[in-house]
């Protein structure tokens, strides 16, 4: 069977990843990029030796069976959709969508045209968190009753030469890196039942400090620290504190809480990292880690 051809809209700074590792995987192949700004789609094109389309010739190209959507969080929707109306596949870039009837259209289209669609992330696949979802189905650390979360740093303008849109509608803490974490307590502990939480937006500007763009002051118009309570289903809570106001912090990225032993996670934004277990009245204790094919790329 011959590969399914991937096309890229958007070429910004993580579609590198995407090229970079694509050709560690079978069936299908990236044959063209595009972006609104047709320097960056010929950039990437001349970098990873692939064909630069305009978008409107990617969605109608007919090499092209899946649409990867790369573009910013405000754009995804739009892509997306168009790709579906075109007759192609979609796996987008998290978040998802920006709304609940915006996914709703875009399930309604992929239905309607006969097409799948996906969204990152997918970084729960990765061996630790596969592990760890083995370890709380076979009752290693018996009913998860609670748990905690945290993401928290001082923002993107250090070191992304264009950081604008994570401080817009559509980004943010929660909805850049948010979905790295929900994602993850998800699959190992199930559907949620319902949320609450409060945020805070301490400034109304950011200077970028990276190149080169550096020193140049941008717009914050999303909550920079959100400080949520997930209820789950099965009756655990989780808080989950994301932020792009601390400077440093003592949490760890995950913790889960058995009613046998607690479960320390590694990061869910990677594949790979090191699980460990505390047992009641033992010292925490390294779990042998699987021999998993996504354990370690990111």
């Amino acid at each position: 069977m011959s590969n399914l051809g991937v096309g890229i809209i958007g070429c910004g700074n993580i579609s590198s990843a995407y090229l970079r590792l694509a050709p560690m995987f079978r069936g299908f192949e990236v044959r063209a990029v595009a972006d609104i700004t047709d320097a960056a789609a010929r950039a990437r094109a001349e970098e990873f030796g692939v064909r630069h389309d305009s978008v409107e010739e990617l969605l109608g190209a007919d090499d092209i069976d899946i649409v990867v959507n790369l573009t910013v969080p405000a754009a995804h929707f739009g892509v997306s959709s168009s790709a579906l109306k075109s007759g192609k596949h979609v796996y987008s870039e998290k978040p998802f969508v920006l709304s609940l009837e915006e996914g709703a259209e875009i399930a309604r289209l992929a239905e309607e045209k006969g097409c799948r669609v996906g969204s990152a992330p997918d970084t729960f696949l990765g061996g630790s968190h596969q592990l760890a979802r083995h370890m709380i189905d076979d009752g290693v650390i018996g009913t998860v009753t609670s748990g905690t979360a945290f993401f928290m740093n001082h923002g993107m303008e250090h070191w992304h030469p264009n950081p604008d849109f994570f401080f817009l509608p559509g980004a943010g803490p929660v909805l850049d890196i948010g979905p790295y974490y929900v994602t993850n307590l998800v699959q190992l502990i199930g559907p949620v039942r319902r949320v609450a939480a409060v945020s805070t937006t301490p400034s109304g500007t950011r200077t970028i400090l990276s190149e080169p763009r550096r020193g140049e002051e941008i717009p914050v118009r999303t909550p920079t620290t959100i400080h949520g309570i997930l209820e789950f289903r099965s009756g655990a809570v989780v808080t989950l504190v994301t932020s792009w106001e601390v400077w440093a912090h003592g949490h760890k990225p995950m913790e889960l809480y058995g009613t046998e032993a607690s479960l320390d996670l590694p990061d869910p934004n990677f594949f790979g990292g090191e699980l460990a277990m505390t047992r009641a009245n033992q010292e925490p204790s390294a779990v042998d880690a699987w021999d998993h094919p996504f354990a370690i790329v990111n």
